[in-house]
């Protein structure tokens, strides 16, 4: 399941992912949120939490992961991928390559500098 994560920064989508994922977490929560903080401060920082194994996401559900890049791509400001599942972390680096917009991954201990980093760019709050 995909939650909002609440009393995040207001410019910050951020997402917590537990269990089982699949297309509907994205296309009832996840799409409808991006979309409103894209309308309301043209860009998107987003942050995800992966608090779940890789194998709890169906296929469809990371294919439409994959189309919320595609459908907003050139509103990606700053992205953060919270886990400390390390193939996920190679898989931040390679996406960061072909995405406008800053990746970076964060272990799970440091969710607050990822949000910190995600509404204010550069600075991390240490």
């Amino acid at each position: 399941m995909i939650t909002v994560i609440p009393d995040v920064p207001e410019n910050v989508a951020a997402f917590k992912a537990t269990g089982e994922i699949s297309t509907k977490d994205f296309e009832n929560l996840v799409f409808p949120h991006v979309k409103a903080k894209v309308n309301t401060f043209d860009e998107l920082n987003y942050l995800f939490l992966l608090d779940t194994d890789l194998d709890q996401f169906t296929a469809g559900a990371w294919f439409q992961d994959a189309l919320l890049g595609l459908k907003n791509i050139t509103k990606w400001n700053r992205a953060a991928i919270v886990t400390d599942n390390n193939s996920v972390q190679n898989f931040t680096a390679i996406f960061s390559v072909i995405m406008p917009g800053e990746f970076r991954f964060f272990p799970i201990e440091d969710l607050e500098n990822a949000l910190f980093w995600c509404a204010n760019g550069d600075e991390v709050n240490d």
